[in-house]
């Protein structure tokens, strides 16, 4: 029976071939659309992805500030000063933590030959090249050994460099921070920066080094990363570990900011969701339109078939016989449709490449433009999509075909 349906529908659809080419032609736009507006919802969540992943995502920065409650019988306005020892408190009391480093830093006069500039310099632990997802282009980073010996080395920014040196080779040579020498042992590539952020122009040389060039007794911040899922409750936790040693109120978020990249993340994610739903809803409309064509042919070969199907049922074709002929007709018409669509969405996705996004107004933010992503997620969504849409358009024509008085049909002129 199955097999005699599909010859049938077939049969059909050759008889009226331009009809049926134009009514795939519109399900293949539709579905075409909803493929493409859900790959732009996927490539903009990877690209915000991206965009985090350059500054890394589970990534927590602690900031001392001033205190704006009393507490310990202290008044408010005392400011807050991070030493090692918050470095050790953390660590012991927050489980969670897998890196973490203090960080010191200032501006400073780099000279090499003849060249000076203004440059940040940054002294922190060797576990902040994991920690910030630093990625190196050439050399290596300093390590526990340089942190131990108080070794002039540095690691510079791919602008630093450029600035520096000119493309010349950078590793090997000395310059000069402060009227201080410094062998540069590795150089970092390029990230993501946004306007006259100097992300690229930094200079990152061993903590203990930095006291050649700074004070390093009382620290500008700590950074870490971490690996549990239940990043909420990181912040107060922070606050509760460090409340006691500094005497201050624990829901004083003014004494120690703290930044979870985290919620950030999790807000775009939200954003990207919504995104999605709007995107997916568009696409089912212009699809719906392509499902109210195919509707209004198959009704129309209702109306032109009805002595035929009068004549089915004078011989003893039941309704279920009926129904399923015409709906195997809008369903193949639907699936090959969708076939074409989904062919047509991924010559459209790999035509047309990037989207521009975040390298419009940030230098070496390719990563975080926006790329056409037909994910097997969005295949599936669409296909369902489609199925939905071809079985009502279908359905309501099928119904009215199987409904028909036969004695009515074979007088039909």
């Amino acid at each position: 029976m199955f097999r005699d349906l599909l010859r049938e529908a077939y049969a059909a659809m050759r008889h009226n071939g331009r009809r049926t080419a134009l009514t795939m032609l519109g399900m293949a736009w539709g579905i075409a659309t909803v493929v493409m507006l859900l790959a732009y919802g996927d490539g903009f969540g990877q690209a915000c992805a991206n965009i985090f992943a350059n500054f890394g995502t589970r990534l927590v920065i602690v900031v001392p500030g001033r205190t704006s409650l009393q507490a310990g019988g202290q008044k408010s306005g005392v400011p807050i000063r991070f030493t090692q020892e918050d470095v050790e408190t953390l660590t012991t009391n927050l489980p969670q933590i897998s890196h973490i480093t203090p960080e010191v830093g200032k501006q400073a006069t780099v000279q090499y030959d003849t060249r000076v500039f203004t440059f940040v310099v940054t002294g922190n632990d060797p576990s902040v090249e994991s920690v910030r997802s630093l990625k190196l282009e050439q050399g290596r980073f300093y390590n526990l050994e340089d942190q131990l010996r108080r070794a002039r080395v540095a690691v510079i920014g791919s602008e630093a460099k450029e600035k520096l040196f000119s493309g010349r080779n950078a590793l090997g040579e000395h310059i000069r921070v402060d009227g201080l020498s410094f062998e540069i042992i590795g150089v970092l590539s390029a990230k993501m920066q946004e306007g006259n952020d100097d992300i690229n122009r930094v200079v990152y040389i061993p903590f203990t080094t930095m006291s050649d060039l700074k004070d390093t007794h009382y620290l500008d911040s700590l950074w870490f990363n971490y690996q549990t899922p239940e990043y909420e409750r990181l912040d107060q936790s922070v606050r509760t570990i460090l409340a006691l040693p500094h005497k201050f109120n624990q829901s004083d978020r003014q004494a120690v900011r703290v930044f979870n990249i985290m919620k950030q993340v999790h807000q775009f994610e939200i954003i990207t969701l919504g995104l999605k739903l709007l995107m997916g809803f568009i696409g089912t409309l212009t699809l719906g339109i392509g499902g109210v064509g195919l509707m209004n042919i198959m009704l129309v070969s209702v109306t032109q078939r009805t002595r035929e199907i009068g004549v089915q049922k004078a011989l003893g074709a039941r309704r279920r016989y009926i129904l399923f002929q015409f709906l195997a007709e809008a369903l193949t018409i639907t699936f090959v449709g969708g076939v074409l669509g989904v062919v047509l969405a991924y010559v459209v996705a790999l035509s047309v490449g990037r989207l521009t996004l975040y390298s419009a107004f940030a230098k070496n933010g390719e990563a975080g433009d926006i790329r056409l992503v037909i994910a097997p997620g969005t295949l599936i969504a669409s296909t369902l999509i489609l199925g939905a849409v071809g079985l009502i358009s279908g359905m309501v024509p099928a119904y009215r075909a199987s409904r028909l008085d036969p004695i009515e049909a074979l007088r039909y002129e």
